[in-house]
C-alpha cells in the first residue's frame, strides 16, 4: 500500500505506523520512502509492503492507496488495480473508493493537520478487518505528544470506515511481532556492539539518521557523538580519537567523503583504524540529495592518493548493515587501515522486519604491544600489523607520522628504509585476504542449480533475491568488494550460461570491477532515475534479457 501527502503531512509516522500494524498481525514489513529535499510542500510517499514470508522489496503495482491530497491521487494512480481500494481525507481530496473527513475530525479536536496521519491509519485497519485494539496498541507506541487526543481521532475515523464494511480479509498470523529497523539504525547498533565509543558527522542525507539515532540515545548505548562544523573536522577528529584509543565512525554522502579523502590517505600512511559510512546518493556534485544510486563503488575503492590497503564492505539489508558495521570496526583496528561501509540511502532509510543474531557482533580485540622493549610504532612484522600502544602508556612514546617514516616514526627518506615501509603496509593487503578467506565474504541466494546468475551488491538485494526465486534462477552478492573474493565468486559466475549484473547506476560499475577481476558478466541491468528497483518491475526486466 502507499500513503502519500506533502513534507509536513507527517508520511514517515503514518508509514512508520502501518507498518507497526502489520507487524503485530504477524506479517513481515518493508518500508520504502520517497521524498524530495523540501521542508514543505512538494509530494512525500511510503509504500509499505506486507507478506506472510520474508520480503525486502517493494512493488509498483499497490492495493490501497492512502490519499492526504489531491497530488496523491494524480501521481499515484498509474500504480492502481483493479481490486484496488483508495482510502482518502474527502476534506481534501476527490476520489472513488473509501472518503473520511480526516481533516474536519482532526480539526474539531483541535489537533494540527499532520494528525490526519493517525485518521488513515485508523480508516485503513478498519477497512482491513483489523481490530480497533491493534490501532490503539499502535497509537500509543508509535506516538509521543497527545496520545489520548490522537486515540479519539483515531476512534472516530475507525468508526466511520467501519461502518462502509470491511474491505480486504487481513488475518491474523501466529507469528511474534519482530524489530522494525532502518538500515541507518541497523548500523549504529552494530557498531555500538562492536566497540564503538564515539561517532562523529555532520548531517548529510543519507547518511543523518546514523547520527540523530545515536545522538538521542548516547547515554543509553554509553557512546559519545558529535557533530562538527564540516566533514574534514569530523574525520579529522575521529583518527585523533583513534590514535588515543577510541572506536570512533564517521558517517557521510558523496560530497562530504569528497572533502574527506586526505585523511583516508593519512590512514593509510600514518596506518590508522578509520572507519568511514559512505551513503550513496545520485550525483555528481549535489545531485538528487534524498534519492538512492549506487555510483561511488570505483570512488569507495580508490578515494585518496598513494597506494595503500583498504577494505571496502557493501551490507544489502538491515541485517547485514549491523553485522557488517561490526565487522568494518574490527577490521579497520585489526589492520589499522581505513574501511569504507558503503550503503545509499534505500538501504539507509526503508525499514526492514529484522532477525538480529547478537552474538555474531562483538568487539575483537587488536593486536597490543606487550611491553617488552622500546615501543616502535611501526614496527616491521610478517603480517605487516604493527602492535598498538597509546598515549598516556608511560612506557611507550606514540609518534604516529604522515610524512614517510621509519619503525620509530621518525621522518625519513632514505631509500632503503622507504622501500622497506611500503612494502610493510602493503604485506596487509595478503593479511586482509587470508582473514577474508575465513569469512562469509559471497551469499547466495534463488536456485543454486541454475546456470543463469543475477550479480549484485548492496540495496538492489531484496529485488534481486524475490526475482530469482520467481524465476528460479540464482543470484549471487558480494558483501566484500575490497579485496573482492573472487575465490569464491568464480565458482558462480565463469561456470554460468549467462551472468546478469543488477545495478543503480548507469555505467554498470559493479559489472566493470568484476570484469577487471576477470570475471564473467553478459549483460547488465540498470536503473539511474535515483529510485531503487521494484521487485515487479525488476521481474520484467530480467524476463526481458532472458
Amino acid at each position: 500500500m502507499l500513503i502519500g501527502g506533502q513534507a509536513g503531512d507527517g508520511i514517515k509516522q503514518a508509514g512508520n505506523a502501518i507498518a507497526r500494524l502489520y507487524n503485530r498481525l504477524g506479517y513481515w514489513v518493508f518500508v520504502y520512502e520517497d521524498y524530495p529535499s523540501l521542508i514543505r510542500g512538494g509530494h512525500n510517499f511510503a509504500i509499505i509492503r506486507s507478506a506472510p514470508t520474508p520480503i525486502q522489496g517493494h512493488k509498483d503495482k499497490i492495493d490501497v492507496l492512502l490519499a492526504l491530497n489531491q497530488d496523491t491521487i494524480e501521481k499515484q494512480k498509474w500504480r492502481l488495480q483493479p481490486h484496488s481500494l483508495i482510502v482518502f481525507d474527502s476534506s481534501v481530496v476527490k476520489a472513488e473508493g473509501l472518503g473520511i473527513p480526516m481533516g474536519e475530525i482532526v480539526k474539531a479536536k483541535g489537533l494540527p493537520p499532520i494528525v490526519r496521519n493517525t485518521a488513515a491509519l485508523a480508516a485503513l485497519a478498519a477497512a482491513l478487518g483489523v481490530d480497533f485494539a491493534v490501532v490503539e496498541e499502535v497509537v500509543r507506541s508509535a506516538t509521543k505528544r497527545k496520545i489520548e487526543e490522537n486515540l479519539a481521532v483515531a476512534e472516530e475515523a475507525y468508526g466511520q470506515a467501519a461502518a462502509s464494511g470491511r474491505r480486504f480479509e487481513v488475518p491474523l498470523l501466529d507469528n511474534p511481532p519482530k524489530p522494525l529497523l532502518a538500515g541507518s539504525e541497523a548500523i549504529a547498533l552494530g557498531a555500538v556492539r562492536a566497540g564503538m565509543k564515539l561517532y562523529i558527522a555532520y548531517p548529510m542525507t543519507p547518511s543523518s539518521p546514523v547520527l540523530h539515532y545515536l545522538a538521542a540515545r548516547q547515554e543509553e548505548l554509553g557512546i559519545v557523538t558529535v557533530h562538527p562544523e564540516n566533514e574534514i573536522a569530523v574525520v579529522g577528529m575521529a583518527q585523533g580519537a583513534a590514535y588515543a584509543g577510541v572506536r570512533a565512525m564517521v558517517g557521510t554522502s558523496g560530497g562530504g567523503f569528497a572533502l574527506m579523502t586526505e585523511h583516508v590517505s593519512l590512514a593509510g600512511q600514518a596506518e590508522i583504524p578509520t572507519v568511514v559510512l559512505l551513503g550513496q546518493r545520485p550525483g555528481p556534485s549535489t545531485g538528487m540529495p534524498t534519492y538512492t544510486d549506487q555510483g561511488d563503488l570505483f570512488f569507495a575503492m580508490y578515494a585518496g592518493h598513494g597506494e595503500f590497503p583498504r577494505i571496502v564492505l557493501a551490507p544489502g539489508d538491515a541485517e547485514e548493515c549491523f553485522r557488517l558495521a561490526g565487522e568494518a570496526l574490527n577490521l579497520a583496528w585489526k589492520y589499522q587501515t581505513p574501511v569504507i561501509l558503503l550503503a545509499d540511502k534505500e538501504v539507509l532509510e526503508s525499514t526492514f522486519s529484522t532477525v538480529l543474531d547478537h552474538d555474531a557482533v562483538r568487539a575483537e580485540e587488536p593486536i597490543l604491544w606487550d611491553g617488552n622493549g622500546d615501543y616502535r610504532r611501526y614496527a616491521h612484522t610478517d603480517s605487516g600489523i604493527s602492535p598498538l600502544a597509546y598515549p598516556g602508556n608511560p612506557s611507550a612514546i606514540v609518534k604516529l607520522n604522515s610524512y614517510e617514516h621509519d619503525e620509530s616514526g621518525i621522518t625519513t627518506e632514505e631509500s632503503t628504509e622507504v622501500v622497506a615501509m611500503r612494502d610493510k603496509r602493503l604485506r596487509k593487503c595478503a593479511a586482509v585476504e587470508a582473514d577474508l578467506r575465513q569469512r562469509n565474504t559471497v551469499a547466495v541466494y534463488g536456485n543454486p542449480d541454475s546456470d543463469t546468475v543475477l550479480v549484485f551488491y548492496g540495496s538492489t538485494k531484496g529485488p534481486v533475491v524475490e526475482v530469482a526465486g520467481a524465476l528460479g534462477v540464482k543470484a549471487v552478492q558480494p558483501l566484500y568488494l575490497m579485496p573482492l573474493p573472487v575465490w569464491d565468486l568464480a565458482p558462480h559466475l565463469n561456470k554460468a550460461k549467462e551472468v546478469i549484473s543488477v545495478e543503480v547506476n548507469i555505467t554498470g560499475r559493479l559489472a566493470l570491477w568484476l570484469d577487471y577481476n576477470g570475471l564473467r558478466v553478459d549483460e547488465s541491468i540498470v536503473k539511474y532515475d535515483g529510485r531503487p528497483f521494484a521487485v515487479d518491475e525488476l521481474e520484467q526486466r530480467v524476463k526481458e534479457v532472458l
